[in-house]
């Protein structure tokens, strides 16, 4: 293969296109003056080249350019559709999981509020308990304090009534005596 750019080649290369500051309009660049040069001029020779030859290879060339186009156009969009429909399964089942482990939390978050409420209100029995039994204690306390109080009572009644009678006695005495 020689390495001049044959017109087969020059298509299959690809196109870059070039700015403004690169050159200017004016004054077209040395290699694509001598590169169409050379393609005109093997047009015009009688060689192997000749105008309806070059003509039909060309539109040979390029209906199987638009047919490939066509092709990798519909595969592009059969590709992007299988990719669309895998990326939707694929997130399907994510969200599937994610449902799932949904339940799950919900589950537990249902049976750690069920503990709570158990263990509050054992709490709540237990402070009761103990309340109840901190007003028992202080019940019983004020019922000792209480039967005390009714010994010492009942002492001072036999006292009172010990010194009524001495008193009576006295007076009886006295009575006698002043006689």
């Amino acid at each position: 293969m020689s390495s001049h750019l044959s017109p087969r080649n020059a298509k299959d290369q690809p196109r870059t296109r070039k700015s403004s500051t690169d050159s200017s309009p004016a004054k077209p660049s040395q290699t694509s003056r001598s590169l169409k040069h050379e393609r005109v001029s093997r047009l015009d020779s009688s060689g192997a080249y000749d105008r309806e030859a070059y003509d039909a290879r060309r539109e040979n060339r390029m209906a199987a350019r638009k047919k490939a186009e066509e092709e990798a156009g519909c595969t592009d969009y059969k590709k992007m559709y299988e990719e669309a429909l895998s990326t939707n399964e694929r997130l399907k089942s994510r969200l599937q999981g994610s449902k799932q482990e949904l339940v799950l939390v919900q589950t537990q978050l249902e049976r750690v509020t069920q503990r709570k409420i158990t263990m509050t209100e054992r709490s709540n029995e237990r402070s009761m308990l103990e309340t109840e039994k901190r007003e028992t204690r202080v019940l019983q306390k004020k019922i000792s304090d209480m039967e005390d109080e009714v010994k010492v009572q009942t002492e001072l009644k036999n006292e009172n009534q010990r010194l009524k009678d001495e008193n009576g006695a006295l007076i009886r005495v006295i009575s006698k005596l002043s006689k």
